[in-house]
């Protein structure tokens, strides 16, 4: 198995930033992919941001330029750098693993972008 524990969301005006930490652990040598997700309420979940295993990083549209996705293997941790944030960033925003036959999910954290 394996345990995803998300931290540093909070309030913040537009144009503020945030920085999102998934911190791992258990079977993390298993790991293919970590990304980042979010649910705004009445939408469904989207992928924000994504690193693969070999540090390939992809993004959502609405995100690209403002937000960067990390890891420190060191400290089995992915972050999710936040800029110029924007009302509509506002949701839950999980952490996922995936490795291949299953995936793990954290908590969420909330993030609100109101002025």
């Amino acid at each position: 198995q394996v345990q995803l524990v998300e931290s540093g969301g909070g309030l913040v005006q537009p144009g503020g930033s945030l920085r999102l930490s998934c911190a791992a652990s258990g079977i993390i040598f298993k790991i293919n992919f970590i990304g980042w997700y979010r649910q705004a309420p009445g939408k469904q979940r989207e992928l924000v941001a994504g690193i693969s295993r070999g540090g390939s990083t992809n993004y959502a549209d609405s995100v690209k330029g403002r937000f960067t996705i990390s890891r420190d293997n060191a400290k089995n941790t992915v972050y999710l750098q936040m800029n110029s944030l924007k009302p509509e960033d506002t949701a839950v925003y999980y952490c996922n693993a995936d490795v291949g036959v299953m995936s793990y999910w954290g908590q969420g954290t909330q993030v609100t972008v109101s002025p």
